[in-house]
């Protein structure tokens, strides 16, 4: 499902003070569903753009059109494999092969040959004359190798190449690549123009602070979670669920999804240990606090350990069971 991405409004504030600043290598980082990839790609084609102005590209020139229908010559975009065909964006013909022959599956990671194929795009000449553009999303997905090959071009790009780094968590990058970009943090929306955007991208009113709620006040993550179908009912009643060991309760849930809500569970219990606002759940969905909270600290390392593992070809129901148990047990834990 690919959400809408046109600007929303804290990510144009943000695309016209970007366009104020001098650089050829922005990082743009932040947590996930504030915006990265929709300022990313607004400011690349603002810079390509034929008829630019201080708010941003005209949207009408052949320049923005080409953007739109992912022909740019002077844009490469970096993605792994996956989110290359979520946002509609074109595989070379090599790779959809591949994918076409069923020779294996699309790459979570940003391939090194696709490294390889960017660095070569920017030695060339500019076809339309207005600079070139390299936009990786997330930047996070590139592995050792294929950040050490960007590094030196990076570093010293030549002509006028301009690079975009849009990341969700740039921890996880290269020191060696954060220190030759300009960093810029993602804004966090109020709530009341959050809960205004969601209804003007069609979610009812009485719905848009529960899925901002469920996705930890992300705007984007939230209409995801409501194109997808989320069930705002089943969302309050998982801590509840979780705390009887009611292994039905996730049947169908992929191991991505079940982690990802145990996490935000996790969360919002040490925020409370913690004397903090929860942010994933209302206080009443949560079980009374009885755990203890050296118990939700080795529970959080070791979802991050299951998050790491969750593509290995486990039994599905087997791991469902393995994890819904771990939790009930940790929300009984008092020592």
């Amino acid at each position: 499902m690919t959400v809408d991405l046109r600007m929303a409004p804290w990510v144009a504030a943000q695309l016209r003070h970007l366009l104020t600043q001098r650089g050829h290598a922005w990082l743009l980082h932040g947590s996930s569903g504030l915006g990265q990839y929709s300022l990313g790609l607004n400011l690349a084609r603002t810079w390509l753009c034929e008829q630019a102005h201080e708010d941003g590209a005209c949207g009408k020139c052949s320049s923005c059109h080409a953007i739109d229908v992912r022909t740019h010559a002077d844009l490469c975009v970096l993605m792994p494999e996956t989110s290359m065909l979520e946002f509609g964006w074109p595989l070379s013909e090599k790779n959809q092969a591949e994918l076409d022959e069923k020779k294996r599956k699309p790459s979570k990671e940003i391939r090194v040959d696709a490294m390889r194929e960017a660095i070569e795009f920017c030695q060339r000449t500019s076809a339309r004359g207005h600079g070139k553009v390299v936009l990786v999303f997330p930047a996070e997905c590139m592995n050792v190798i294929t950040a050490n090959t960007l590094l030196k071009t990076l570093e010293e790009p030549p002509g006028s190449v301009k690079f975009i780094l849009a990341s969700e968590s740039a921890n996880q990058l290269l020191p060696t690549i954060r220190s030759r970009c300009l960093a810029h943090t993602m804004q966090w929306p109020a709530l009341t123009a959050s809960i205004e955007w969601l209804e003007s991208q069609g979610v009812e009113h009485s719905q848009a602070h529960s899925f901002l709620k469920a996705s930890g006040g992300r705007p984007e993550d939230a209409l995801k979670l409501s194109s997808a179908g989320g069930d705002l009912g089943a969302w309050t009643s998982f801590p509840k669920a979780m705390a009887r060991g009611d292994v039905g309760f996730v049947n169908g849930w992929t191991a991505a999804q079940l982690i990802e809500a145990l996490h935000k569970l996790c969360h919002d219990l040490l925020a409370r240990k913690m004397g903090a606002a929860t942010r994933f759940f209302d206080a009443s969905d949560l079980e009374p606090d009885i755990t203890s909270l050296e118990a939700l600290l080795d529970w959080s390392q070791s979802l991050m350990r299951a998050m790491r593992t969750m593509d290995h070809p486990w039994n599905a129901g087997l791991m469902q069971e393995v994890l819904v148990e771990q939790a009930r047990a940790i929300l009984h834990c008092t020592s």
